[in-house]
């Protein structure tokens, strides 16, 4: 068992509520079949918790009710599986092109019996047309002005990107502001979630997208 802090337990308790102890067990996925497939790093098991885990899953306070999300290059479920966890109203739509990585992604949405969830085995490009969606997120996936050309067009126009990024957000998002608005993006901001909630707010660039 890959034990939470008596802080990250706290903020767990509050973003999961009855769900705690499936989000439990996708921290022992992590810890465990993650690793052997090369989904995570060892040394990260003792950061799974906040570095990952919280870290993801606060974005749901960003997120309306009810929506449809696709989450770009899902890889060990980060953040798209904490997000469906967290907020059982949301439809998600896992984003992932490599073989060993969907396999991982299906075992483990089987054992945590997320009906919310659906595995699409594709590359960014590949799902436009295929997959409906009102936000788009991605964690750890490219720079800003590459990953605004793989997760906006699946937005066909109307919608929300979420990116999860670090300190310098500000300066991806003032690089690739040209691609931005070309793509039609007419609202940027970075913003932080779960400022009331963990000791490390989570930063995450967030555009709107309007055909308007």
């Amino acid at each position: 068992m890959v034990e939470a802090s008596d802080t990250e337990r706290d903020a767990a308790e509050r973003i999961f509520g009855v769900r705690l102890g499936l989000a439990e067990r996708f921290v022992q996925h992590l810890a465990t079949s993650g690793i052997e497939r090369g989904l995570i790093g060892p040394r990260e098991v003792p950061r799974l918790w906040g570095r990952h885990v919280l870290n993801c899953a606060v974005v749901a306070e960003l997120i309306a009710d009810g929506a449809r999300v696709a989450d770009v290059g899902s890889g060990a479920g980060l953040p798209g599986v904490t997000l469906a966890l967290a907020r059982p109203d949301l439809h998600i739509t896992l984003i992932e092109p490599l073989e060993r990585r969907v396999a991982w992604l299906e075992e483990v949405v089987m054992d945590l019996d997320l009906e919310n969830v659906e595995i699409m085995r594709a590359r960014a490009e590949q799902a436009m047309g295929r997959v409906s969606c009102d936000v788009v997120t991605a964690r750890a996936v490219s720079a800003l002005d590459t990953l605004a050309g793989l997760t906006i067009p699946l937005l066909a126009g109307e919608g929300e990107l979420l990116a999860i990024k670090g300190r310098g957000a500000q300066a991806e998002l003032d690089k690739a502001a040209k691609v931005i608005r070309r793509l039609g993006g007419v609202e940027t901001t970075v913003v932080v979630a779960g400022a009331d909630i963990l000791v490390e707010p989570t930063t995450v660039v967030r555009v709107i997208v309007s055909k308007r």
